[in-house]
């Protein structure tokens, strides 16, 4: 997956060369990153994609060939697009000022929260945006999308089967790995198995029947070629009778002294059909092989067929997953809260306003506090501004920026967890990336913490968050300011 800096959009360039041309070289601006609604109409999302972003950090440099070609484009009138001055600048233009604080990778957040705060030089922070988005966005819709998948398989394994639909390679990679941090047990992407350590999973695909005289023969050469990972799947010409034959064969291969690891599912009746494959198996001995469904599934249809009592051990999802499904991309932004005019220099908040409430921004240099009850339980999270933290008392109010009705008191004493770490100092990563197992496990955490009033489907709970009181009323002063409403 690429890391070149030219992974941006035109205008974060032509920006950077206006700024270059006003002068504004030491400004510095904060931007945080977010996300406007919850995914898939949900009450919580999984934030992933820190580590290829950062890795995309520690390699951020414009290369001589990056310089050439940037030389070679053309305004509208025909002249050159980029000076040799600003290119001589780009050229040496680090990332060693820069200071990134995030949410660790698989934790549960919820919209309109900060999950990344960027302060550094204007130009750089700016030339971020949209590698910051494009990592961010896809990996946390995905391993949302996962999450949701391993909440309805209710703790039966859950198989990542989408690369050959994915969005292209890097895509697919992305996915297989954003979908593991989010609940998947494994993955059939090889390629996103070697680069992460992830688990992968496969059986065979219609061909190895239709490659053979009759199925009989198939899956007999099957349990004999792959007699360690003997998944027959069963309904290329008629899955009722395609069971019957694997079950056959499966009790064949025990007799000669393998273990038959079960039958997979990938089209018809899945939960009649399950149940059918499950009372084969178990008439001959074999309760211990495994039924594995696939078949356009995701998190609706899983909940739908346990509801209706199938007899599934392993779900494989495949396109809904990989590309997101029924919601094609998170609607992250990045907005600047906050600049000075030189690094020695006061803060100044900055705000976007819109008509539409929900695209309002934050000012300030923002962090996120999140409350936990007495169990460790998340009851709450905190925007405030660091350079106008609360107030001591013995309660702290937060207001919901959309709904002033919305308001919440935490205890001051209350057990709380800062969800913004530092991340990148001094042009390097300040802490090493979480093995990604680590990460899969902090998503299932905490998953498994999470009210589950906050995990339904439909029309979830809606997590407490908001502005800590002083912040809310300077947001509300400048939107006031800006609009000119006396």
């Amino acid at each position: 997956m690429t890391t070149n800096p030219l992974l941006i959009d035109l205008y974060q360039l032509t920006m950077a060369q206006g700024y270059f041309r006003e002068g504004m070289q030491e400004a510095q601006a904060s931007f945080t990153y977010s996300f406007r609604e919850h995914p898939f109409k949900g009450g919580f999302a999984v934030f992933a994609g820190l580590y290829e972003f950062g890795n995309h950090l520690e390699n951020w440099s414009f290369s001589t060939e990056d310089i050439q070609w940037l030389s070679s484009l053309k305004a509208a009138d025909g002249t050159v697009l980029f000076g040799k001055d600003f290119l001589e600048y780009l050229k040496k233009l680090q990332v060693d000022q820069l200071e990134i604080s995030a949410v660790s990778e698989g934790s549960i957040v919820f919209a309109g929260e900060p999950l990344l705060r960027v302060t550094g030089s204007l130009i750089v922070t700016q030339l971020l945006e949209t590698t910051l988005m494009n990592r961010l966005n896809f990996e946390t819709l995905i391993a949302t999308k996962a999450a949701r998948c391993y909440i309805a398989a209710g703790g039966d394994p859950v198989l990542e089967f989408g690369l050959r639909r994915a969005q292209g390679p890097d895509g697919g990679i992305s996915a297989s790995r954003a979908a593991y941090i989010g609940g998947c047990s494994a993955t059939s992407n090889l390629e996103a198995g070697r680069k992460f350590g992830l688990p992968v999973a496969g059986t065979h695909a219609h061909s190895w029947v239709m490659a053979h005289t009759s199925e009989e023969e198939a899956f007999e050469s099957w349990t004999r070629s792959a007699a360690n990972n003997s998944i027959l799947l069963v309904d290329t010409y008629n899955s009722e009778k395609g069971i019957e034959q694997a079950v056959k064969a499966g009790a064949a291969l025990e007799a000669r002294g393998g273990t038959f690891a079960g039958v997979r599912l990938d089209s018809g009746d899945l939960a009649w059909l399950s149940r059918r494959a499950r009372k084969m198996l178990d008439s001959v001995g074999l309760e211990h092989a495994k039924i594995y469904a696939s078949n356009n599934l995701d998190e609706h249809t899983i909940l739908s067929l346990k509801s209706q009592g199938a007899m599934i051990d392993s779900w494989g999802v495949g396109t809904r997953l990989a590309t997101g499904g029924d919601q094609s991309a998170l609607g992250g932004v990045y907005k600047m809260t906050a600049m000075r005019p030189s690094p020695t220099d006061s803060w100044e908040p900055k705000i976007k306003v819109s008509d539409q409430s929900i695209k309002t921004s934050i000012p300030g240099i923002l962090a996120v506090r999140r409350f936990l009850d007495y169990k460790g339980r998340p009851v709450g999270d905190m925007i405030y501004d660091l350079n106008n933290p609360p107030a001591g008392g013995a309660e702290v109010t937060i207001v919901d920026p959309r709904d002033v009705t919305r308001q919440k008191n935490f205890d001051a004493e209350m057990d709380s967890i800062e969800l913004l770490k530092p991340f990148f100092r001094g042009g390097s990563l300040v802490q090493l990336q979480n093995d990604i197992h680590e990460i899969r496990e902090n998503c299932l955490a905490n998953l498994a913490v999470l009210d589950k009033s906050h995990q339904r489907f439909m029309r979830p709970h809606l997590y407490p968050v908001g502005l800590e009181r002083n912040l809310f009323e300077k947001r509300l002063e400048m939107i006031t300011r800006h609009k000119g409403v006396s």
